[in-house]
């Protein structure tokens, strides 16, 4: 069943918020990014997105949002890195199909707008979320990329 975003909000995430969005990311990491990659890359793709790594990412140069709906459930998160590089975004799969990633992506963009970037954007889109990114106006850079095992999509976005 479907879960209704309508009456969702979006706020910034603070080092407090490390498990629940490591508890939301790593399942999706696991059915959606880990079968295009190589398995010797699994282990390094999830470490990096355990609750300890999620907060050094919350305590450092990354900025993320999440939305969370009435009850304070994490229904979607993103992540940027340095003000440009779109790092994370995973939407619960109760919650997609509503607009969700797109509301996400919106507030972190103007965010790293109103923090001085100059409208250039990029992503590594997993090889099953390309089509989101391309809705969102990125283009690929080249096609798909296989470094040791990781395989991804070099995206970019100019305003």
């Amino acid at each position: 069943m479907a879960t209704n975003t309508s009456s969702t909000s979006i706020r910034i995430a603070n080092s407090a918020d490390a498990q629940a969005i490591s508890d939301l990311i790593i399942p999706q990491t696991r059915k959606f990014v880990l079968p295009s990659c190589g398995v010797q890359v699994h282990a390094m793709l999830l470490d990096s997105m355990s609750p300890a790594s999620v907060s050094g990412y919350l305590n450092g140069d990354y900025h993320y949002h999440l939305a969370v709906n009435d009850s304070g459930e994490l229904l979607g998160v993103v992540g940027m890195r340095e003000n440009r590089h779109l790092y994370h975004l995973f939407v619960r799969e109760d919650a997609a199909g509503q607009g969700l990633a797109r509301r996400l992506w919106d507030v972190a963009r103007k965010a790293c707008l109103d923090k001085g970037n100059e409208g250039k954007f990029t992503v590594n889109s997993a090889v099953t979320a390309e089509n989101v990114y391309l809705k969102f106006g990125f283009k690929r850079i080249d096609g798909v990329r296989e470094r040791e095992g990781m395989v991804d999509i070099p995206m970019s976005l100019t305003l």
